[in-house]
């Protein structure tokens, strides 16, 4: 189809569907969009254009820049130490496991092994956050802790892919001096934006962050590198700015959320091939098992060390089981420089897209934080020493994600 009014009416038709029945039946968006997403890629017929793409990675650059601008810094300097071993240990588990499974078990070459368990050890922040914000778990000392744990495992991810497989040029160095120097002047510049144009119908500060976001983007394709990593850097970097300021948090939030998000999740669903699924079940299935049984057994226990009550453990545990953005990345790496093949990419871009959706289900379904007194807290707080506040969800029909007036 050439018209792009008509692709991009199809497209968005899937969102709003996907919107509608995800209110109805309280299942995550993020997940109905990767269904539909399937469902259109192998019987409607779906399929990217350039456009699309473009949509779909800057929908997952505002995604992973919002979910580091979300966590309050005093906050990720109390859980510091909880943050990191959960990230640390959610990353290196999977990694030794899959790596093990391929190298030893079905004979995968050096490279290819190293491929696969760097695709299989990653989070997904843009499900994680998407499921944070529909939760309102986002705000509270939880949801933090688990979105700061998902960058430290992402981060395992992305320096273990430079130092086993990236060369270190001039331009990554540049990209990299580059990236520091924006999280140095980004959010004194924003803060003054913020301060001396508020609330201007030309959005000035979000058009500023988009700039930023889009030019590290660029450098970062250059330098050989991706820009959901400095993205997340920069949330982190201007989140002191946003903590003070909800309403831009929120416009920002809705742009993400009604016309871009909506392209990355139906896009990583529309990847997944049925028939290649039916080819190669045995193995993804493996995969999928070692992946989700590394987690369950690397982050549960220490999570459960570090205080949290069981529910809140295992719900931490299948959200970190989660993989998208890095994972696919990293195995598109392998295909593109030879490290892998075509079969072997799509084993591993299913299982990725698969461990988006089972882990993140079950988690929303079973295991979804409720509203609880103070004394499950003691356990975390005293582990943390820290007050560590509600960990939990507000009571039913309580809306702590809802933006103040204008």
């Amino acid at each position: 189809m050439d018209n792009a009014n008509l692709v991009a009416a199809l497209w968005m038709g899937l969102a709003l569907l996907a919107s509608l029945v995800s209110i109805r039946i309280g299942i995550s968006v993020a997940l109905i969009e990767i269904g539909l997403g399937v469902v259109g890629g192998n019987v409607l017929g779906l399929h990217t254009t350039p456009w699309i793409d473009f949509l779909a990675a800057f929908g997952a650059v505002l995604l992973t820049f919002l979910a580091g601008a979300e966590i309050d810094p005093q906050s990720l300097r109390r859980h510091w130490r909880a943050s990191l071993v959960i990230g640390a240990i959610s990353f290196a588990a999977p990694f030794a496991a899959a790596f093990t499974v391929a190298y030893v078990g079905l004979g995968w070459t050096l490279q290819a092994s190293e491929i696969a368990g760097l695709a299989l050890s990653t989070t997904s922040l843009a499900v994680v956050y998407a499921v944070m914000i529909e939760s309102g778990l986002a705000r509270q000392e939880l949801g933090k802790l688990i979105l700061a744990a998902c960058f430290v495992t992402d981060l395992g991810t992305v320096l273990f892919l430079g130092l086993l497989f990236a060369d270190v040029s001039p331009l990554l160095l540049g990209f990299a001096a580059a990236t520091a120097l924006a999280v140095l002047l980004v959010p004194r510049l924003t803060r003054v934006l913020v301060s001396r144009v508020p609330d201007r119908v030309s959005e000035p500060e979000i058009k500023f962050l988009f700039l930023v976001l889009l030019s590290l983007g660029g450098l970062a394709q250059i330098a050989g590198s991706e820009a959901v990593l400095p993205a997340y850097l920069i949330g982190l970097a201007v989140a002191g700015v946003f903590v003070g300021d909800r309403v831009l948090v929120h416009r920002m939030r809705a742009t993400a959320f009604s016309l871009l998000t909506p392209f990355y999740f139906l896009k990583a669903g529309s990847l997944v091939s049925l028939p290649a699924i039916a080819a190669g079940a045995g193995l993804i299935g493996l995969f999928l098992a070692v992946k989700v049984g590394a987690k369950v057994i690397g982050v549960w226990p220490t999570a459960r060390a570090f205080g949290l009550p069981t529910r809140d453990a295992t719900y931490t545990t299948l959200l970190m089981s989660t993989g998208l953005t890095f994972g696919t990345i990293a195995a598109l790496f392998g295909l593109t420089n030879g490290h892998i093949d075509q079969p072997t990419y799509t084993i591993l871009v299913t299982v990725v897209i698969l461990s988006a959706v089972v882990p993140t289900l079950i988690a929303t379904t079973f295991f979804e934080p409720q509203p609880a007194g103070d004394e499950a807290f003691e356990d975390f707080e005293a582990a943390e020493g820290i007050d560590a506040g509600p960990l939990r969800l507000p009571p039913h029909g309580a809306r702590s994600d809802v933006a103040p007036p204008r």
